[in-house]
């Protein structure tokens, strides 16, 4: 078996320790260090007895040259500076989600990644979940057929977020989702987005987000901070099947529906099609259990070792920031429909194009 490779994580908040411990866990990894400006976080951590190094500047981490690989869990805002620094140290990189606070940071360090031939890969941790492997399969194999529509609601009574509204905060999740499953990626025609600020913070705490997808499906997401139930679903409806994905329930996350509507021919008038109802069965496949990180940490490893882009690269990043940042344009401009802007990675040869 190949030496473990060697990883340091940036930033020990809310997301830091969940990677450090999957770090720990994998035989494919040597956790060497936790940086985080505040020493006892980061302490906390590291745990008394272990011998994972402290260390509060990130800069002192990067230049170590025995690393292989740092993961970034730290805001927004810091993820260009950090990854830039990291890709020009040499390190592979696996960063949180969103990739960077804004389309023109993010196209710099994919761009970048490929000059520098390292690893870029977003922490789209949903897509490492067994469901949501089993989705992508029974759309790519056409178990449900031509796409139709996909529906998703995420709400819960949140944490009203200081510096970002709920698409930010919320969507990003199922967005990248969306990525995952979808062929070809999530490259909807427009984004047009409502939102509502019942409280007057300032921001929306409740949206709406409306995607035409190619080929005339529809998505649409409802993300909420203020619903005193919680709901995680999604429905994907397609010409021959249509599967429900309950989160909140893991004895049946997945079920399978062979039920429908199959259009027929038009009446004579032309007014109105006929249509006909099909009531077949409906089944729940068995899923195995395993954390998702445990997966993002070993797709990381196996991208590095295998020189190749990993399942959730940067460009998977970058497709799902250019939806955000249009859902904020669209939010102001009335929620119109407005088309994704999706611009040119600056200073990026032949491979550090979008696929």
């Amino acid at each position: 078996m190949a030496d473990p490779l060697r990883v340091a994580v940036i930033g020990a908040g809310y997301w830091g320790p969940h990677l450090a411990r999957n770090f720990r866990a994998s035989p494919e990894w040597d956790l060497v260090a936790v940086c985080d400006r505040d020493a006892e976080r980061a302490r906390r951590v590291v745990g008394g007895r272990s011998t994972v190094e402290v260390v509060t500047d990130a800069a002192e981490v990067l230049a170590r040259a025995d690393l292989d690989a740092v993961a970034v869990a730290t805001p927004a805002a810091t993820h260009a500076g950090i990854v830039l620094a990291a890709l020009d140290a040499g390190k592979h990189v696996l960063v949180e989600k969103p990739i960077a606070a804004n389309g023109a940071d993010a196209r710099r360090m994919v761009a970048r990644a490929a000059e520098v031939g390292r690893v870029l890969m977003v922490d789209h941790t949903f897509c490492y979940t067994p469901v949501v492997r089993a989705i992508r399969d029974l759309v790519a194999d056409g178990s449900l057929g031509d796409l139709h529509f996909v529906d998703s609601v995420r709400i819960n009574l949140g944490l009203v977020q200081p510096d970002v509204d709920v698409f930010w905060d919320l969507a990003p999740h199922d967005l990248s989702i969306l990525d995952f499953v979808v062929p070809g990626g999530l490259v909807p025609t427009g984004v047009a987005a409502q939102g509502g600020d019942p409280l007057g913070v300032g921001r929306s705490c409740v949206g709406y987000l409306t995607l035409p997808l190619a080929g005339g499906a529809l998505a649409h997401l409802h993300v909420n901070w203020l619903s005193p139930t919680k709901i995680r679903q999604m429905v994907v409806g397609g010409s021959r099947r249509t599967l429900v994905w309950d989160d909140l329930a893991p004895q049946q996350r997945l079920t399978v529906y062979d039920r429908g509507v199959d259009p027929g021919e038009g009446l004579p008038d032309r007014t109105t099609a006929r249509v006909s109802y099909r009531l077949g069965d409906a089944w729940s496949p068995a899923l195995p259990e395993r954390e998702a990180l445990a997966a993002v940490v070993d797709e990381l490893a196996a991208a590095v070792r295998g020189r190749r882009a990993p399942l959730t690269d940067g460009h998977a990043g970058l497709r799902v920031l250019d939806v955000l940042e249009s859902a904020s344009l669209s939010l102001s401009d009335g929620g119109r429909l407005v088309p994704v802007a999706r611009g040119e990675l600056v200073g990026a040869g032949p491979k550090g194009r979008r696929r």
